[in-house]
């Protein structure tokens, strides 16, 4: 990988982690950081998953894969969110 990727990688994250956040109801206290980790690793299952299932084939091929990376984002921001709010016993 080269550096441009890896700046890449971050960028898409952090556009993955803030959508994804945008579609969670009500306020998450889940920090910047944490937001761009849960995009860049919802980016990187979401394009595993459809390269396995082959949706590269689809005639939108970019928004359903873009689409299931938001939605694994969602779920990544209310599981920390979630885990940030529990009260230790």
């Amino acid at each position: 990988m080269v550096i441009t990727g890896f700046f890449s990688a971050i960028l898409v994250g952090a556009i993955i982690g803030a959508l994804g956040r945008l579609i969670v109801p009500g306020d998450q206290k889940v920090s910047a950081l944490t937001t761009v980790v849960v995009g860049i690793v919802a980016a990187l299952i979401g394009t595993a998953i459809a390269t396995v299932f082959g949706w590269i084939f689809f005639t939108l091929p970019f928004l359903a894969e873009l689409a299931l990376q938001v939605c694994i984002a969602a779920v990544g921001v209310i599981a920390v969110a979630g885990s940030k709010n529990r009260q230790p016993a």
